[in-house]
């Protein structure tokens, strides 16, 4: 076994945790035993929560939830936990505001992400914009969250943002899209010195002739600063006779230029095979969001939507997975290159 070790992260000695149990095959990931962590219904006037984001805070846990509401509109909700895995979530949907404190609400919101930067918490979800497209918004205190300009104009999904800064410039990964159930999609890499204005697009990585990842692939946790590279939870998907199939995979992108790939796991890490992922709203459906991860222990907890319909935690440790996605490592010319033509 490798001495990973993951960097300018801090400690978390509270994270959720379940030792790996005796006898598990394949890749180094497995699930709580006690999935779904959040069921249907969880609070008044909201049917699933599911493709969710969570971030330690104050020695305890809150997150950003992706609501169904019951007229079938999505929003975005805000929740606590002592322990990351048993939610208090708030009845009412976030109120956003703009630069100056009056209300300014989306249309519908999904799919959040929430990531640190700084001193500075920024949320990260699909929105309309005259059609699907990214929005963000930030908070210090997850009381006032103010939303910022929309990065990127339609139509564009699965924006995540890395947690610290690359040579001087926030970096965000997204996956452009056409105006539906996107067919197709590849990530690509941007930049910005002041989350106002992008540039510096780069591919990182596109759909291959993995089965599991042949239709289209997006992002999906933040990445984790390790000595081997950022690590990256992302989400791969394949067609089929009876609909698409969503699976969790992983790669790790170089420190400095995370438009290359250094290694890119031919396997999924995770694909639905429980009846929490294979049976719901949207039947087969393991969707990454976020970690929860502590650099003295190593430990990672992968936070992933399941059937559009539920919340569920996943298990690894650092050194484990990263050497699991190089010893099934597949890189191609376009993953490896910088991504710029």
């Amino acid at each position: 076994m490798s001495d990973v070790k993951m960097l300018n992260c801090p400690s978390v000695p509270n994270m959720p945790w379940q030792d790996k149990p005796s006898g598990l095959k394949g890749a180094p990931i497995w699930r709580y035993n006690e999935n779904p962590i959040i069921n249907r219904n969880p609070v008044e006037n909201v049917a699933r929560i599911f493709n969710s984001a969570v971030v330690p805070y104050e020695g305890k846990f809150v997150g950003v939830f992706r609501g169904e509401q019951r007229d079938g509109v999505s929003f975005i909700y805000f929740g606590r936990s002592d322990d990351g895995i048993n939610w208090n979530i708030d009845e009412e949907k976030i109120n956003f505001v703009d630069e100056d404190g009056k209300p300014f609400q989306p249309i519908y919101a999904y799919d959040p992400r929430l990531v640190k930067v700084e001193d500075t918490y920024y949320a990260i979800w699909c929105q309309d914009f005259y059609g699907a497209a990214i929005g963000i918004a930030k908070t210090t205190d997850f009381k006032t969250f103010t939303r910022i300009e929309n990065p990127f104009i339609p139509f564009n999904r699965n924006a995540v943002l890395f947690p610290r800064k690359i040579n001087g410039n926030y970096v965000l990964l997204s996956r452009p899209s056409d105006s539906g159930h996107t067919p197709f999609g590849d990530i690509f890499l941007s930049e910005s010195p002041d989350m106002v204005y992008w540039g510096k697009h780069r591919h990182v990585m596109g759909r291959c002739s993995e089965w599991w990842e042949s239709l289209k692939i997006g992002g999906g946790a933040a990445p984790i600063e390790t000595t081997e590279g950022w690590l990256m939870f992302y989400h791969g998907v394949a067609g089929t006779c009876n609909g698409y199939v969503y699976s969790i995979g992983g790669a790790i992108l170089d420190i400095d230029n995370p438009s290359i790939v250094k290694y890119r796991c031919k396997n999924f890490l995770l694909t639905p095979e429980e009846w929490y992922e294979e049976r719901g709203f949207v039947n087969n459906v393991t969707f990454p969001c976020a970690t929860v991860h502590d650099p003295d222990t190593g430990r990672i907890a992968l936070y992933y939507g399941c059937a559009d319909s539920y919340v569920s935690l996943a298990f690894t440790k650092v050194d484990e997975i990263v050497d699991y996605i190089k010893a099934n490592s597949l890189t191609r010319n376009e993953d490896t290159e910088i991504g710029k033509r």
